[in-house]
């Protein structure tokens, strides 16, 4: 790195950047808009020159522009949404020389294009009129076209497609998109129409004074891909077509790139960004390479069980096919009478690879080969296979394409929806996927049922209510379908799925569901029982009414929540009594209602070293859900976050650092229930006089002892998980991962709270550490 500079300044505003040469040898500056602010950057130092404020509130500055081989430079933007501003101002110096505005009677809808050097182009609050405005000189001119006069039968509003094309700017409305050359004093021409899916690319200098740009449609399962001169609508440097894989969907952006022929004639090519987020090289007409980017921006995860190995399959289902596998044989001879060419040793190790047993699509007996489904942020489902991490299949779901009824979807999370056990051989298990259409809590609901064997999406709900939270209930039907609860933006709570199967199950446990929920920003936690069925405009007989049960209001000046964390719903305990060095027995408070919540000073909510170590501090909760009791609280002097957390069994263990020593610490709790330390007694147990079949009852006020104990770490973490086993037999392993992208894989004995620098040898017979102040991470 050359240098930093941090720019600051009187508001909250979007950053522009305007550079117009980068060679660090000549004292160039850059232009540079932030937080309601114009800076002017030198290039070789990252000293700022000049800087001039903009703190009119209501200004929203749009373009930063410098006509070529000027020495000043506009500022255009909108103040109110409804008048139209431009400063001009001296580049060398930063003084304001000319301050013009022009009102509009309508407003100003999203934000202006460039089309040349004093020309700019916006739309009105209806997307019905385009603004063409002009300030040459310094004078501001506009001339209002309305969309119809350029496009007709044009339903639905107008979206300004921006261009770095000088002249050139398009409007895309439902129907098609259309492109449109600004000729003279705001005279407008339409150059192209299309009713595809188009994507422009800026534009791309390819010898002096010439320029080229990229134009991609989608046409059904192929995308046209023509590249033209700037100064030449009609002609065509390139035009390709290629063949797409549907499940990409739609491009989102193309960049081109040209290089030299050996006829010296320009070639291309480009980089296109679909819809899922996947990157494709396109050159003469084929992809040369792609990648699955989408992968980087995953929201939720689960898993499935792949398919059982069935007996009496043939060799050659098993090869796919008997060329296949003669191939293969031929090839491994080869390899054996070492005659084998680099080609035939890479298909060796591919084929030995395919078939190794880690990557096999069949369930192994220790249940370790699995199918990872992965939800990312583009709206596509991914299996990955857990062997070799290959895709096994990926499906971009329609239930979050964007459409008329869904403008702005946005994937939530996955749940498990049915995992056959009984029909194993017959049922392919399968996965719901939960959304909304937009970013706000009461925006309405979307569901899709998926296969998880083969990614087909067989079911696709739009929901007439929100999802605020979602809730798998342990409760199955006949058919091994998990029933769950969507709780809307009202606390309505919605059954799914709508059977009625499902209403009967869930009839005879009404009384036995309870739900929490978490508001970080206020700093309240509520939980919740059912009440009745919903009644007025939602009723219906899966709808249930909810009453609040209890709250938990944290002080605001004090405490921030940023962290909560809960036992896994599949999590099984092996054991309930821990036998303990001196032949004592103590027993885990096991509960699947306990939540852990850290919260933290509000000034120590930002950066690590943001606050001094007397103004942090982080405190940590048990809380039981069902009663909102307080089982355990603790305060961690000098700390600030942020928290990892993980919960299981009878203990929780979290990160966090230390301001005062300077470095990360992990900390565990253990809870465990006095009330059954009467049945230590060997007779009373022979006797019957015990309480081990007593039911264990969140309303039963449980006398709980807590153990704890803190370790320094050296590393930042990403995530914190527990290993979990079928029966829960296992010992426990923490699967850490660091800010350095590796996973560790930490024995839970390392962080059990009864370590001591000298333990007996009764508690060295049970397997208790000595004690060090640091936990033993090796660094690969």
């Amino acid at each position: 790195m050359v240098w930093e500079s941090s720019l600051h300044g009187p508001k909250h505003s979007k950053s522009l950047l305007l550079t117009t040469n980068l060679i660090i040898e000549k004292d160039n500056v850059l232009i540079v808009f932030s937080n309601g602010r114009l800076n002017a950057v030198s290039c070789i130092d990252g000293e700022v020159l000049w800087k001039k404020d903009f703190e009119e509130e209501s200004l929203e500055v749009q373009q930063v522009i410098q006509p070529p081989g000027s020495d000043f430079i506009y500022v255009v933007g909108f103040a109110a949404s409804s008048q139209f501003e431009m400063y001009k101002i001296n580049a060398k110096n930063g003084e304001l020389l000319k301050h013009e505005s022009t009102a509009f009677s309508g407003r100003f809808s999203g934000e202006v294009s460039l089309v040349s050097s004093e020309t700019v182009v916006a739309l009105d609050s209806t997307g019905s009129i385009l603004l063409t405005i002009s300030f040459h000189n310094g004078k501001i001119s506009s001339q209002h076209t309305p969309v119809s006069n350029l496009l007709e039968d044009s339903p639905g509003l107008a979206v300004i497609i921006h261009s770095s094309v000088t002249g050139i700017f398009a409007i895309k409305t439902d129907a098609a998109t259309i492109f449109i050359r600004v000729i003279g004093e705001g005279k407008l021409e339409v150059v192209e129409k299309t009713n595809h899916e188009t994507v422009v690319s800026d534009a791309l200098s390819i010898s002096e004074g010439q320029q080229a740009f990229a134009l991609v449609q989608h046409a059904g399962s192929n995308i046209h891909l023509t590249v033209k001169p700037a100064h030449d609508w009609d002609s065509n440097l390139l035009k390709e077509s290629i063949k797409m894989d549907q499940q990409r969907g739609f491009v989102h952006k193309v960049f081109i790139n040209n290089y030299i022929r050996t006829d010296r004639s320009h070639g291309f090519r480009a980089l296109i960004v679909m819809e899922d987020h996947s990157l494709l090289l396109l050159q003469q007409g084929a992809i040369v390479w792609s990648r699955e980017d989408g992968l980087a921006s995953i929201i939720d995860v689960t898993t499935s069980e792949l398919p059982v190995e069935k007996a009496g399959v043939s060799v050659a289902k098993v090869e796919l096919n008997l060329f296949e596998w003669l191939k293969g044989h031929v090839l491994k001879l080869k390899g054996t009478l070492m005659l084998a060419t680099p080609e035939d040793i890479a298909a060796i190790q591919y084929m030995r690879l395919k078939s190794s047993e880690k990557s096999k699509m069949t369930r192994d007996h220790n249940g370790f080969r699995k199918l990872l489904i992965a939800l990312t942020r583009a709206g596509k489902l991914f299996a990955l296979h857990t062997g070799d991490g290959r895709i096994v299949w990926s499906h971009l779901l329609q239930s979050l394409h964007k459409s008329e009824s869904c403008r702005q979807p946005i994937g939530l999370n996955l749940h498990q929806w049915q995992v056959p056990h009984h029909h194993a051989l017959d049922e392919n298990p399968s996965v719901l996927v939960v959304g909304r259409c937009g970013p706000s809590s009461d925006a309405l609901g979307v569901l899709s049922l998926v296969d998880s064997y083969t990614g087909k999406e067989f079911s696709c709900l739009r929901l007439v209510h929100s999802v605020a939270q979602v809730i798998p209930l342990p409760y199955t039907d006949s058919t091994e379908q998990r029933l769950h609860l969507l709780i809307d933006a009202d606390k309505h709570a919605h059954l799914y799925p709508k059977t009625p199967e499902a209403i009967d199950i869930f009839q005879s446990e009404f009384s036995n569901v309870y739900w929490y929920s978490v508001d970080d920003d206020n700093g309240i936690i509520k939980g919740y029982a059912l009440k009745t069925k919903c009644s007025g405009n939602v009723a219906d007989e899966f709808c249930f009414d909810s009453r609040e049960l209890w709250s938990i209001v944290l002080p605001s000046e004090s405490e921030k929540i940023i962290t909560t964390a809960t036992r896994k719903l599949n999590e099984a305990v092996h054991t309930q009594a821990k036998l303990i060095a001196d032949q004592d027995v103590m027993y885990k408070y096991i509960s699947s209602n306990l939540i852990f919540v850290a919260t933290v000073a509000p000034k120590a909510s930002g950066e690590i070293g943001s606050v001094t170590p007397e103004e942090s501090w982080l405190v940590v909760y048990l809380i039981d859900t069902v009663t909102g009791r307080v089982l355990h609280r603790m305060t961690h002097h000098g700390s600030q976050g942020p928290v990892q957390a993980v919960l299981s069994e009878n203990w929780v263990v979290y990160h966090y650092f230390n301001l005062r020593a300077h470095r990360y610490e992990m900390s565990v709790i253990e809870i465990y229930d006095q009330s059954r330390a009467d049945n230590k007694d060997v007779w009373k147990l022979l006797v019957g006089n015990h309480n081990l079949t007593s039911p264990v009852s969140s309303y039963s006020r449980a006398e709980v002892i807590t153990k704890s104990q803190s370790y320094f770490f050296t590393h930042s973490l990403k995530a914190i998980a527990v290993t979990l086993t079928v029966k829960g037999i296992t010992s426990k392993q923490l699967l850490i991962g660091t800010i350095g992208d590796q996973v560790l894989a930490l024995d839970k004995r390392f962080l059990d709270p009864r370590r001591s620098v000298n333990p007996t040898q009764a508690e060295r017979e049970e397997g208790i550490i000595p004690l060090t102040d640091s936990l033993p991470i090796i660094p690969q």
